[in-house]
């Protein structure tokens, strides 16, 4: 990694996304950092980034808005080439299938489907010509498992692990990597609602993650120590499913 390589991470105006913004800026990045709608959070991580040292350019768009993605990120892919792209945005609406709206279904797909299309395809380009790169997908236990009140969501995630494969295979010889990162329960906004306490006694490890603890994943596969994992599906979830 050279001194002042870029990364570029969606959804980071909180949470994982936020986590990893900060992460990598320590580990000698500088950010681009996509967010949809939160202003402040966004301002606050930026201002955590530039304290761990790297730069910190904010875009707000909705990575599902395939025009919005390309008049955001074309101008800058033009001059710059991230070496680190992490599709990290996302979000849930959880009820069972039944009950389930169309808007409910096609909105959570879009945003992790349409929104990982969107961004990979401009960027992967330009790591092509770079032969050189690292994409991490964010996906999730729910992806891997499935999980009942979360048809959507597991749809929307397993579709992502389906793409992080098919992605590493076509890449792998321009030395781009792609792998995806599976976070079980965390402490972040997503989980905040759920019943915790009875969660934690089916986790083998007996209590909930932190965001430090799957972004620090993400840092060891964005680094030169993952240089020979690709296609790697990495899970994050204290032993709740193996």
């Amino acid at each position: 990694m050279s001194e002042r390589d870029i990364a570029l991470v969606t959804g980071a105006s909180k949470g994982i996304g936020a986590a990893v913004a900060v992460e990598l800026a320590g580990d000698g990045f500088d950010i681009w950092l996509n967010y949809r709608s939160d202003d402040e959070g966004a301002a606050q991580v930026a201002s955590c980034v530039r304290e761990a040292g790297g730069q910190c350019t904010l875009l707000k768009y909705d990575v599902a808005d395939g025009q919005a993605t390309a008049n955001a990120l074309e101008p800058l892919l033009a001059e710059n080439t991230p070496y680190a792209l992490i599709n990290n945005a996302g979000f849930a609406r959880d009820t069972i299938m039944a009950w389930m709206k169309e808007e409910e279904w096609k909105n959570v797909l879009s945003v992790h489907l349409d929104g990982f299309f969107f961004t990979t395809k401009l960027v992967v380009a330009s790591m092509l010509k770079k032969r050189k790169g690292r994409i991490v997908n964010m996906v999730s236990t729910s992806g891997e498992s499935g999980n009942p009140g979360q048809v959507n969501y597991s749809a929307a995630k397993g579709g992502l692990i389906g793409a992080t494969k098919a992605l590493a295979k076509e890449i792998a010889k321009r030395n781009i990597l792609v792998n995806a990162v599976s976070p079980g329960f965390i402490e972040t906004d997503m989980t905040a609602d759920l019943p915790i306490d009875k969660i934690k006694p089916l986790i083998p490890m007996g209590r909930t993650g932190t965001v430090q603890e799957v972004a620090g994943v993400v840092s060891f596969l964005c680094s030169p120590r993952a240089s020979y994992i690709t296609g790697q599906i990495i899970s994050v979830n204290g032993g709740l499913y193996t």
